[in-house]
């Protein structure tokens, strides 16, 4: 079913469309799911949409693009509508399981029957009722409780999305890839949430590809919930390729466990407003966190990027790098909270944020920040905003390259440390060609799927 609301009264209407739909939103969902939506639902009536007042929102107010008329879809037939342009993968030598989603509902895959035995993709809803062990164990666990206002209000209207289950000591040799395509003929607001289970001894790397293939404005409100246990290793891509009409809040829940590792890429190749949150919670001893994070932002573009890594126990070691580059009148932020508990001895946590800004209307708010309630660590935070280095342009004036093209080596140069950290190396060279490609000017607007897949291809999705 569709249907299309005005929302002005931001905090009454949210709350009137909850009321209104709650039979749509709770048919065929399980009853884990259903019980936290009521809870969280309570969590997002009392708050509402954040804005500049609320701290961790500081820098973005999302009030304003939460407003408008938007048509909702609460069934899976009302969200896919038929065939939908999809996206054949064109980076080269990259292979992968792939899971599409449309509109926040899980639509399609392919590839997925050479999986390795045991291992569980497809519909969040559909693998809630088939593997109820499995999803009552994990699902909200991390964010139940959570102040986090939007967070909330995912849990309160999300009805579909992605799980991936991975059993113990799968090594799952191929990336997943989560395909969401967002597709409408009105102004739509989409909600969509995602379940991942890595257990003991398990690898896997998964590929979250963001995408509008039609020029409505879009507001999304996503949550990835990850379960990293004892002795694995993870590694999670967002690349985020949207156009300008396109408002996202995008969660990254992740829990680990003793001896894990994980890696998570943020990627804001093209966007319009962009909330990245981030919140790794070191669950155990031994774990290890690398948390990385690219954007590139143009015209009236907004990217906001906000972590929070707990480490909760000793022994842990956390990398974090963010890199921005701004130009034309974009804007950005980065807020960065490292969390070390009295317990937490051992601790080693390192934190950084840099940022370019090309024209002098661009702009960049930059916090980050340790919380150290521990004597036996080493951690270490910085931040940097600045301009192009003056002498390296001279240096490469002097060998006889012009001042556009040093310009766009200084840029690259700057932006590859983040790059590099990408441990898939076919899509490390594609991200590699593609930041190059934004830098030249030779794509400025999100009309094809750059990133992961090349547009003219049609394939159903149902």
């Amino acid at each position: 079913m569709n249907k299309t609301c005005r929302i002005v009264n931001l905090q009454e209407e949210y709350s009137q469309i909850y009321r209104e739909n709650l039979s749509l939103l709770t048919d065929g969902a399980s009853e884990k799911m259903n019980s936290l939506r009521a809870e969280a639902f309570e969590v997002f009536a009392a708050k509402g949409i954040p804005s500049h007042k609320v701290e961790e929102y500081k820098y973005t107010n999302l009030q304003p693009y939460f407003k408008g008329t938007f048509d909702f879809a609460f069934s899976a037939d009302a969200a896919i509508n038929g065939s939908v342009k999809s996206f054949n993968c064109d980076v080269p030598n990259l292979d992968t399981y792939n899971i599409f989603l449309v509109n926040g509902w899980y639509a399609s895959q392919d590839n997925t029957s050479e999986l390795p035995k045991g291992v569980i993709i497809g519909s969040l809803k559909e693998k809630a009722a088939e593997h109820p062990e499995i999803f009552n164990k994990y699902y909200g666990e991390h964010t139940n409780g959570n102040s986090d206002a939007m967070a909330a209000m995912n849990t309160a209207f999300a009805q579909d999305g992605a799980f991936i289950y991975i059993p113990k000591g799968v090594v799952v040799e191929k990336p997943i890839q989560l395909v969401n395509i967002m597709t409408s003929e009105q102004d739509r607001m989409v909600f969509q949430r995602n379940l991942i289970v890595v257990e003991e001894n398990a690898q896997v790397k998964v590929m979250l590809c963001d995408h509008t293939i039609s020029p409505q404005k879009f507001v999304i409100n996503n949550l990835t919930e990850v379960f990293v246990q004892e002795n694995s290793v993870f590694d999670i891509y967002n690349l985020q390729n949207q156009h300008n009409l396109t408002t996202q809040v995008s969660g990254m829940y992740i829990n680990q466990k003793k001896h894990s590792n994980i890696l998570t890429n943020s990627l804001t190749l093209h966007s319009g407003v962009t909330r990245n949150n981030i919140r790794v919670t070191m669950d155990d001893e031994q774990c290890e966190s690398h948390v990385y994070g690219l954007y590139l932002s143009d015209k009236n573009q907004h990217v906001d990027n906000y972590s929070f890594i707990d480490h909760a126990h000793p022994n842990c070691q956390s990398f974090e790098l963010f890199k921005g580059v701004m130009d034309d009148s974009a804007s950005g932020a980065f807020t960065g909270r490292v969390l070390v508990r009295p317990d937490a001895q051992k601790t080693n946590a390192y934190q950084s944020n840099n940022n370019l800004l090309l024209t002098e209307n661009a702009k960049i708010n930059s916090k980050p920040q340790l919380e150290i309630y521990a004597d036996d660590v080493k951690c270490s935070h910085g931040a940097t905003v600045g301009q192009l280095d003056d002498e390296a342009m001279f240096y490469l004036r002097a060998r006889g390259i012009n001042e556009n093209e040093g310009r766009i080596l200084l840029m690259f140069a700057f932006a590859y440390e983040v790059i590099e950290k990408i441990r898939v190396e076919p899509l490390k060279e594609n991200i590699r060609s593609l930041v190059e490609k934004r830098f030249r000017g030779e794509f400025d607007k999100c009309d094809s799927c750059v990133v992961c897949g090349q547009q003219g291809t049609s394939v159903s999705c149902l």
